[in-house]
């Protein structure tokens, strides 16, 4: 009975990091196709340039709610059944949200950069974690105006937390994969900060 609550939970996980928030939001505002414009991905910052300030940040709350929920509700189930596999599928479902949300099946396997999601995942895992990784992400946004940069360094700051915070293995592995994961889905970014390109939030 357990694993078929394990799995259950895994494909909610993933159903719910797929939702396309980015691409739904753009729909309803501009009727657009958000995937056709600006950097072509589903994200918080692309509706933010291409849709509206308003439209960027519903989509940047909903993705991080996405994977907050993801973490709770695979917690909360699996306390009632299994206290020690708890710790491993609440991880599983973390990665299977932020999975979804970069390869949506609702969207031929396309979305957005994981960021957000990664962010609520981690929030729910180890809330200091998340409030630190997320002041990383603020920091080097401030200094810098690229959301880009602010994000990769934030995935690289994630697992070090977890480690300095000593938190279980699952959760330190699931950030370093998930870290891994966010920053090659920015790899045009990266080359586009080598090469002096990237575009800083407000311009295009």
């Amino acid at each position: 009975m357990v694993w078929w609550v394990a799995g259950g939970l895994l494909v909610l996980a993933y159903l719910l990091g797929s939702l396309p928030t980015g691409y739904v939001i753009a729909k309803l505002v501009q009727g657009i196709d958000i995937r056709e414009h600006g950097s072509g991905n589903t994200g918080a910052t692309n509706v933010f340039r291409v849709v509206g300030k308003q439209a960027g940040i519903t989509v940047l709350v909903i993705d991080l709610i996405k994977g907050l929920l993801a973490v709770l509700v695979a917690r909360w189930v699996m306390n009632q059944f299994d206290a020690e596999l708890s710790t491993w599928v609440q991880t599983l479902s973390g990665l299977l949200a932020i999975l979804g949300h970069s390869r949506s099946v609702w969207l031929n396997f396309t979305g957005g950069k994981s960021a957000a999601t990664g962010l609520g995942v981690i929030l729910a895992l180890a809330w200091p974690v998340g409030l630190g990784t997320a002041a990383v992400f603020g920091l080097v946004f401030g200094l810098s105006r690229t959301v880009s940069l602010g994000s990769i360094s934030a995935a690289i700051a994630a697992p070090i937390l977890m480690f300095l915070t000593q938190q279980p293995l699952p959760f330190i592995l699931l950030v370093l994969l998930g870290g891994v994961y966010v920053i090659i889905r920015h790899r045009s970014n990266i080359s586009r900060l080598l090469a002096g390109t990237e575009p800083k939030l407000g311009n295009s």
